[in-house]
């Protein structure tokens, strides 16, 4: 009844930018556009409104631009009975290294 206020388990982007180190499944949620203008090496774009086609059985880390679109996200990915986390503050408080211009 009150999912909707449900916390969604979730990491800093400080706590992305150590684990980003190792090898670990990167969701980017936002458009094609925004991701082609700079995402985290590695990340794989699934936008939200395809977030229910996502299939995968390993931890997944979910990002957007500001947290908000990947919150949905983790939420949808948690019913569909996948292991997914959330990274607060999304790409615009992310500082490291950005690839541009590639899927």
């Amino acid at each position: 009844m009150f999912s909707i206020f449900k916390s969604v388990p979730s990491i800093s982007i400080e706590e992305l930018e150590h684990l980003v180190k190792k090898d670990i499944k990167l969701i980017d949620v936002r458009t094609p556009s925004e991701f082609k203008k700079g995402h985290i090496k590695g990340a794989k774009n699934v936008p939200l409104n395809y977030i229910e086609d996502y299939k995968g059985t390993e931890t997944v880390y979910v990002i957007c631009q500001s947290g908000m679109r990947s919150k949905r996200a983790v939420k949808a990915l948690r019913k569909q009975g996948v292991d997914a986390i959330n990274v607060r503050d999304g790409m615009s408080m992310w500082r490291g290294h950005r690839v541009i211009g590639k899927k």
